[in-house]
This record gives structure tokens, C-alpha cells and sequence, in this order.
């Protein structure tokens, strides 16, 4: 059997393919033509952020399983597998805690304008410190939007770590673990200093922060995006940095437009190139969490983590 591997994955996850007998198919490129003219005789693809799209799904001849490496599976077209009977799973949890860390040093980048005092430094220029303002985390209330790993994981480091008040705001989850949950979002935003959002890219949460709900945020508040650009109106919040209600961004996930538009313009943003699971340690565990649903599926088990019910067998 074959598992197509359409973007790089840590070697230890290859590995246990191998030890099962399963071969890897490397794809030369994420591209969805590539994609779709290496698919054929493939049982298995693993797949990253470049998802699997209809075409590819349809050009395949044996597939019975789609695995995304990581947690965000919107790029996997899962209806499109469903009718052709193929399982989609995902691997949430496993890169949470980089992801976590990620957004809180995108929350500290900001508070502090690191990148943009390191630059002011290197082109030598002097009274940056005097120009620009700087807050601290400490003692302040944070609002985590989406309370799965990676939003729990940040609330438990924003409360140990700098004595955090945090809220959260989401509707699914059944726990949010004795922190104070926000019925309405709203509410919440008018009361934070950082907003971090961590929620699935869904109907209902696309464009989630948009020019409504940015004119309740609280004056001076830090947002940080370690989730899906869609959740962002990236104008409205272009606008709201300008103007100062918003003191800044930290973003890791983005419109392809966005750092040469009017966000890009500012240096109360940063940006980040989906860095938010790839450090050595979340790709390892990433890689040997995805084989192993791989594995699982191939033989006729149905993984926790699968997303969709196809139409015919997978096994």
C-alpha cells in the first residue's frame, strides 16, 4: 500500500509508515495538479495546510483515507471525500502546546514592539523608546476565543505565568476549567487587553472579528491570530489599529495580501508564516500522530479524530 505525502512531514512519522510496510509517495509540490496526477494508486495522503481539493480526491483510483497533519482541515474538501467513501481525520492536540507558546510571544512581541525596536536599532535610529509606548501582561485580563487545546493551553500559561484574568469566549466547549466563560463575545472584547483567538474557521466564525465587533473592543487591547485568517476582517482591523483602539497584532495567519497592504504599513503588527506548530517537537509528535491514523484507518478502524461518516466503507 501507498501514502501520498503532499507536503514535508517529520522523518519519525515516514518511519512508522515504513515499519508497517506502507510505502511513502513524496509529491514534488503542494500544488493540486501535482497532487492529483500523483494520487492514483495512493490508499492514504497526508496532508498539511494545502488541504486536498475535490479534483485530487476525484483523480484518485484507491484511497481510503485522508489524514491532515495538524488540526485545520477547512482545505480538505470533505464532502467531496464523503461521496467517494473516503475517511477524513485530523491530529488536534498534538502541536497545541507550540501553538500556545506562539501566541503568547506574538502577545509579548507586541506589548513590547520587539521586532520593530530590533529594526529601529539595526538602521540606527535613536529615541525609538521614546516615541512609542509599551504595556505589560501582567495582572491583565485576556480573552481566549475557542477553548480547545490551544486556547486552554495559553489560558493556563496567561494565569501562572503573569496572573492573568482570563475569559473565554466558546459556545462548543462543554468545560472551560473554572476560568470565567463570556456568553457573548461582545462582552468579553470590552473587557480584555489581549484577544487571542484559537476557533475553527466555520460559517459562523468566519469574519468573527469585523468592524462590529472591533468597535467593542477595549481601547488599547493587543490581538493575536494563531488560527485562520478568516476570522479576521483584515480592513476593518487595519482601520482600528490606525485609528488606535486597537494597540496592535500578532499574526500568524493571514490574507497573502496582507503584510504589503495597509496592515503591513504598520509597525504595531507582526507576522509570522504559519509558525504556530513547527517547531521540532509538535512536527515530531504531528508526524507520528498522523501515520498512526494512517495505520489505523487502513486497517478498518475508525480513528477518534474523524471528521466526516462517507457514504460507502472505507475498509
Amino acid at each position: 500500500m501507498k501514502c501520498l505525502i503532499v507536503q514535508p512531514v517529520h522523518a519519525d512519522g515516514i518511519a512508522l509508515l515504513r515499519e508497517a510496510g506502507i510505502e511513502p509517495v513524496f509529491c514534488p509540490s503542494a500544488d493540486m495538479a501535482t497532487v492529483a496526477r500523483m494520487i492514483p494508486g495512493c490508499e492514504a495522503v497526508i496532508t498539511r495546510d494545502a488541504g486536498l481539493s475535490a479534483a485530487a480526491i476525484n483523480a484518485a483510483d484507491a484511497l481510503r483515507v485522508v489524514v491532515v497533519h495538524g488540526a485545520g482541515h477547512d482545505a480538505v474538501d470533505k464532502e467531496a471525500a464523503s461521496e467517494r467513501g473516503v475517511l477524513v481525520c485530523n491530529t488536534p492536540g498534538a502541536n497545541a502546546r507550540s501553538v500556545s507558546e506562539l501566541a503568547l510571544g506574538l502577545a509579548l512581541a507586541v506589548a513590547r514592539l520587539i521586532p520593530a525596536a530590533d529594526r529601529s536599532e539595526r538602521a540606527g535610529i535613536r529615541g525609538f523608546r521614546e516615541m512609542e509606548t509599551f504595556t505589560e501582561l501582567s495582572g491583565k485580563t485576556a480573552l481566549i476565543v475557542g477553548w480547545g487545546a490551544a486556547g486552554a493551553g495559553l489560558g493556563r500559561m496567561l494565569k501562572a505565568a503573569f496572573d492573568a484574568r482570563v475569559l473565554v469566549y466558546s459556545p462548543r466547549a462543554a468545560d472551560v476549567e473554572g476560568f470565567e466563560r463570556m456568553e457573548k463575545l461582545e462582552d468579553g472584547l470590552a473587557q480584555a487587553d489581549l484577544v487571542s483567538l484559537h476557533t475553527p474557521l466555520r460559517p459562523e466564525t468566519r469574519g468573527l472579528i469585523n468592524a462590529r465587533a472591533l468597535s467593542h473592543i477595549k481601547p488599547g487591547a493587543i490581538l493575536v491570530n494563531t488560527a485562520r485568517a478568516g476570522l479576521v476582517d483584515e480592513a476593518a482591523l487595519a482601520e482600528a489599529i490606525a485609528s488606535g483602539r486597537v494597540a496592535g497584532a500578532g499574526l500568524d495567519v493571514y490574507s497573502h495580501e496582507a503584510p504589503s497592504g495597509p496592515l503591513g504599513q504598520s509597525n504595531r503588527v507582526i507576522f509570522t508564516p504559519h509558525l504556530g506548530g513547527a517547531t521540532l517537537e509538535a512536527l515530531r509528535r504531528v508526524a507520528i500522530g498522523s501515520a498512526r491514523n494512517v495505520l489505523m484507518a487502513l486497517s478498518g478502524e475508525r480513528p477518534a479524530t474523524a471528521l466526516n461518516d462517507p457514504v460507502r466503507s472505507y475498509a
